[in-house]
């Protein structure tokens, strides 16, 4: 079909009821929309029939994923444009039915479908989960899998977007200006200084990564550290930087599931970006958990990503895209709730700080590490993981700067039957 770019960007704006913010080039090289606008590549009619086959977020991740779809231009500012349409509106099935009742919305339907040809769509690219994992109820088994999904992906890609720190989780800036590395030292002494480590006591590092906590908290603080993790990949690493800098005698790395941790009392706990994979029904579980590990007057610091209060607080299921190729299972819950939660479970809750600012700059950081190593990172784990990534973090970095979502370190305490917590007298003397 000659200038089929014109043809699409019609019958989206018909369909969207909305002016299309971004520029179209079709499969025929043609191209329409605004002049100078960056441009959305649809390479194949097969991209709009997984996005009429799965309208919404989904579909186009799908397209994405599996190359359908691509950006001829600064993917932040394609997605800042988009984002009113993809996430702001919604894709569920009440707001679709609503839409259809439209007859130019229906006729739009009727003109993309004859624009795509043939249905129905390819296969969902093969990095999509499948749907048994997703949504699921958090069971040990179920949980590890999730975890392996997401982490066992091969510590070298990790290397390549993390950088040496290997943290994956936002670093903490004094200047934008900063290094990667000195930002995620700094983050990893933060957390130490909220803890109020002293050398000799026992820390619990909950969803220890690649032992980067745990590492610096014995190396800086001369403490005793138990790691756990339920990805073998990352045990794997963190047993060997361990050895390497001969701290074994300190921190002993473990493959094993919160729940199944019975050792203690600990001095201290850090759970650092592991709360969201637990989930809202085991949420008060996972708090208790910990806080019967904890000795009294012993500290918890709980770093988590929250989202925005809802009007509809039904289910804090994270969203298409990130559920069906990043983090199966996992939930964000309002920063009200997580704190509720703790202090159900007996916390005394002592400090909330945000980071979420610190987030954003962490992802571009990351983002620009990937791409940067963007030939190396595609051949140690393929294309379309390597696309799920960048277009991931991308998203990520403008939902914290548009506080779409956010992030939080919770400062808690076991608080002993005396009401001594054994806190400083002044707040936040850790800054």
């Amino acid at each position: 079909m000659a200038d089929a770019a014109l043809r699409l960007k019609t019958l989206v704006e018909q369909l969207l009821q909305a002016p299309l913010p971004v520029r179209v080039r079709a499969w025929d090289g043609s191209e329409a929309g605004p002049p100078g606008a960056p441009v959305l590549v649809v390479h194949n009619r097969r991209a709009l029939r997984r996005l009429l086959w799965k309208p919404g977020e989904l579909g186009l991740a799908r397209a994405w994923v599996a190359g359908d779809l691509g950006v001829d231009g600064d993917l932040y500012t394609v997605l800042d444009l988009l984002a009113g349409l993809i996430w702001e509106r919604g894709d569920d099935a009440r707001t679709l039915a609503q839409a259809l009742r439209d007859p130019d919305v229906r006729a739009a339907v009727r003109g993309l479908a004859k624009l795509a040809g043939p249905f129905p769509p390819p296969p969902p690219p093969r990095e999509e989960v499948r749907q048994g994992l997703r949504g699921h109820l958090h069971t040990r088994h179920s949980d590890k899998r999730a975890v392996s999904h997401h982490y066992d992906v091969g510590n070298d890609f990790y290397e390549i977007v993390l950088g040496p720190s290997m943290v994956y989780s936002c670093a903490y800036w004094d200047s934008p200006e900063g290094t990667l590395e000195d930002a995620q030292r700094d983050k990893l002494e933060l957390v130490c200084r909220k803890l109020g480590l002293k050398p000799g006591q026992r820390l619990l590092d909950v969803g220890c990564g690649w032992g980067s906590m745990a590492l610096h908290a014995a190396r800086e603080h001369d403490v005793s550290v138990v790691g756990i993790t339920l990805s073998e990949e990352q045990a794997t690493c963190a047993r060997k930087r361990v050895a390497d800098e001969g701290l074994a005698d300190r921190v002993e790395i473990r493959v094993q599931d919160y729940r199944d941790v019975a050792d203690g009392p600990y001095d201290a706990i850090s759970s650092i970006g592991m709360a969201e994979h637990v989930g809202a029904e085991r949420y008060l579980e996972y708090a208790r958990d910990l806080y019967s590990l904890l000795r009294p007057g012993g500290r918890l610091l709980n770093h988590q990503i929250a989202r925005r209060p809802q009007r509809d607080e039904s289910s804090y299921a994270v969203d298409a895209f990130i559920d069906a190729y990043v983090f199966p299972g996992g939930e964000l819950a309002p920063l009200g709730t997580t704190v509720t939660q703790l202090e159900r479970a007996g916390f005394e809750v002592r400090d909330v700080e945000s980071l979420r600012e610190h987030y954003a700059l962490t992802l571009r950081r990351w983002v620009a590490n990937l791409e940067a190593g963007w030939a190396r990172a595609q051949h140690l784990t393929g294309v379309g993981r390597a696309r799920v990534w960048r277009l991931y973090m991308a998203a990520s970095a403008l939902a914290f700067e548009s506080n779409r979502i956010g992030v939080n370190q919770v400062l808690a305490v076991r608080t002993p039957d005396s009401g001594a917590s054994g806190m400083p007298s002044r707040s936040r003397i850790w800054n």
